[in-house]
């Protein structure tokens, strides 16, 4: 199956978010609704891509070797579905950095950006940490726990898993791998004090009626 230029580029980004939904992809390439994206699936790489148990979309190991660009995750299958190796865009492994570990208190999303604010000095939009952390659940590595409204905490240990910062460009150019050199991020220099980070969720600080009701929108779209 030979595949023009811009299939191999959406092939390459299929490899690299994998496991992922239409919804993700349809951001990555522009495009406007869930069809479209598996139209051109089965029309231009079906070859080449599978949905798991979980209908999420997921490249084949051929692939993977078209394109050279590594997989979004490896490892996992002998424990319990988590990753050994994830390799994921600045926002989420920042993310995976200050979340909450898998004995301490889950976070809500407000929780998780205002510890971004404090560690890193960064002001993501509530609906961009959402989306990256619904990315991770994808992946295994975080779970959701469900209180007032959905919350989150990582699946395991922050050093079970090797994080790989991504940097990926979201326009549908010519080039495969320009826009994917990969640097190693080291998750363990940053300190998380969650004591203290999780009870920001409380200030009200960014939290006005707008930004609770796009979080009220995350039990519809969480599953």
């Amino acid at each position: 199956m030979s595949l023009s230029k811009q299939a191999q580029k959406r092939l390459a980004d299929v490899v690299q978010l994998q496991p992922t939904k239409n919804k993700e992809l349809q951001e990555c390439w522009g495009i406007d609704s869930g069809s479209e994206i598996h139209q051109y699936l089965e029309s231009e790489l079906s070859e080449y891509y599978y949905r798991d148990d979980n209908s999420l979309i997921r490249a084949t190991e051929e692939a993977a070797e078209l394109v050279d660009v590594a997989p979004g995750v490896e490892g996992g299958d002998d424990d319990g579905g988590i990753p050994s190796i994830i390799r994921i865009p600045e926002l989420h492994a920042r993310i995976f950095t200050v979340l909450a570990g898998p004995e301490e208190r889950s976070q809500s999303v407000v929780s998780v950006l205002n510890d971004l604010r404090e560690q890193f000095d960064i002001d993501p939009s509530v609906e961009d940490v959402r989306e990256a952390l619904q990315s991770l659940r994808q992946k295994d590595v975080v779970t959701v726990v469900y209180r007032t409204v959905p919350t989150f905490q990582l699946a395991t240990t922050r050093d079970a898993i090797d994080v790989e910062q991504t940097h990926r460009s979201n326009t549908d150019g010519s080039n495969i791998n320009s826009d994917r050199e990969e640097t190693e991020v080291n998750t363990n220099t940053v300190s998380h004090s969650h004591s203290q980070s999780n009870s920001s969720a409380n200030t009200t600080d960014g939290e006005d009626a707008s930004t609770m009701k796009q979080i009220e929108t995350e039990f519809e779209d969480i599953n």
